[in-house]
């Protein structure tokens, strides 16, 4: 018989079986940064009483400028006194912070930026994200340098996008070039409908030339594909000439993204605070993004961020001593057996071809770690293809670090080269 509608028949519940729960076919296939599995390793050492030299990690090892606390410091007592709460921005960021972020483009670069073109996000990260979601459909093709920052590849393949692979050598100090893109295009012919730069770079910390960059967005420019350019390392330069914003590139403002962060320079990465200029295509879908994804960049982080601009002495005190720290290692990672190492013009790291010592980093790094106590990462993350031949060194720490690493490595040879 049919139960009657409304009818206060009990019917027991069902727990569904969970065995059919797991993480999605697109989420489990983007691998793990191996840098972390470097890092757990040196804790470990640490943990037991062993002494660490940390090339591993790409942060700086100073915190935030005395002016970025002294600023979080007077939100926090503000808050206290209940003048703010602290609570949520509009989700383009402050006015002050946007407006001074502009007014930075014109400082350094001659630039006008309009402060409505300018969004503050949740690190350089969540600009990518946003970013790439607002430019990027599934099936569409985007061209990334390899070796390169593994994020580039593992958000787009996380949003269904197809990366073409340009693979970058020392021929071309690890950039790519619009000979290369042509050759791309050869292969396979479809059309890109975006690429990622990055000068200064991570892993080889190499710098396009002016006309390099020019003649990328120019490339893209002629083709409609969106230029994205990583500028999160820009003021970590050591050439004569400083490096070049794609915004200054002829016709950049309708074309070009630029993605930037105060977590290198500035020396905030935990304060997860960065900035993108955005074309006026994008910028109604990227806020839009902003609201539903992440509201506001952390509203603490946004007043904090506002004094960095301020602190040029200090922080050029740090660039100095990376760039201290970079002549140590060129001169003596060679005299290790790292005879062939990237041109690292900026940013904080050496990228080195280690294929004539080993054919698997991996397993060089971690007999670096366990012989001589120095954490370097291998190339993997960074190349997929390739990276088993390559390994980085970050030089962002004391240059006390850079000295023993090199003097270790030189005198335990014999021990980590097996």
């Amino acid at each position: 018989s049919q139960v009657p509608p409304h009818s206060h028949l009990h019917v027991p519940f069902v727990v569904p079986s969970m065995e059919g729960l797991h993480a999605s076919l697109r989420a489990s296939q983007v691998p793990a940064f191996r840098v972390m599995e470097v890092m757990k390793a040196a804790h470990e050492r640490e943990r037991v009483g062993g002494k660490v030299l940390h090339m591993e990690v790409g942060q700086p090892s100073v915190g935030a400028p005395a002016a970025v606390l002294d600023a979080a410091r007077a939100s926090l007592d503000a808050c206290g006194r209940g003048e703010t709460t602290l609570g949520y921005t509009v989700a383009d960021g402050t006015d002050a912070l946007r407006r001074r972020i502009a007014r930075h483009y014109a400082d350094r670069y001659s630039v006008d930026v309009d402060e409505d073109a300018v969004m503050v996000t949740t690190g350089s990260s969540a600009a990518f994200v946003l970013g790439f979601i607002a430019a990027f459909g599934p099936g569409d093709r985007v061209a990334i340098a390899t070796p390169g920052y593994p994020c580039y590849r593992n958000i787009l393949e996380a949003l269904g996008v197809e990366v073409v692979s340009i693979p970058v050598d020392a021929a071309t100090n690890f950039q790519p070039t619009t000979g290369l893109l042509d050759e791309a295009l050869k292969k396979d012919p479809r059309p890109l409908k975006g690429l990622i730069i990055a000068s200064p770079s991570n892993p080889t910390g190499t710098v396009l030339k002016t006309s390099e960059l020019f003649a990328l967005h120019a490339w893209c420019k002629e083709r409609a594909v969106w230029f994205v350019s990583d500028e999160i390392y820009h003021q970590i330069e050591y050439g004569e000439e400083r490096a070049t914003s794609a915004l200054e590139s002829p016709g950049a403002a309708e074309s070009v993204l630029v993605i930037n962060s105060f977590s290198k320079y500035h020396c905030m990465t935990g304060w997860r605070i960065g900035w993108c200029v955005v074309p006026p295509a994008l910028r109604g879908a990227m806020r839009a993004l902003q609201q539903n994804l992440f509201i506001n960049a952390p509203t603490i982080a946004q007043h904090a961020a506002l004094a960095a601009f301020d602190c040029d002495d200090e922080l050029g005190k740090h660039v100095d001593r990376y760039r201290e720290n970079r002549a140590i290692l060129l001169e003596g990672l060679p005299r290790a057996g790292f005879t062939k190492l990237s041109s690292a013009g900026g940013a904080y790291y050496i990228y080195a071809d280690v294929t004539h010592l080993t054919e698997d980093s991996v397993q060089l790094c971690k007999k670096i770690l366990e012989t001589t106590g120095v954490a370097c990462v291998p190339g993997v993350d960074f190349d997929r293809e390739r990276g088993l031949g390559f390994v980085r060194f970050s030089f962002a720490n004391s240059t006390e670090t850079a000295r023993e690493a090199v003097r270790v490595l030189v005198e335990k040879k014999e021990e980590w080269c097996v």
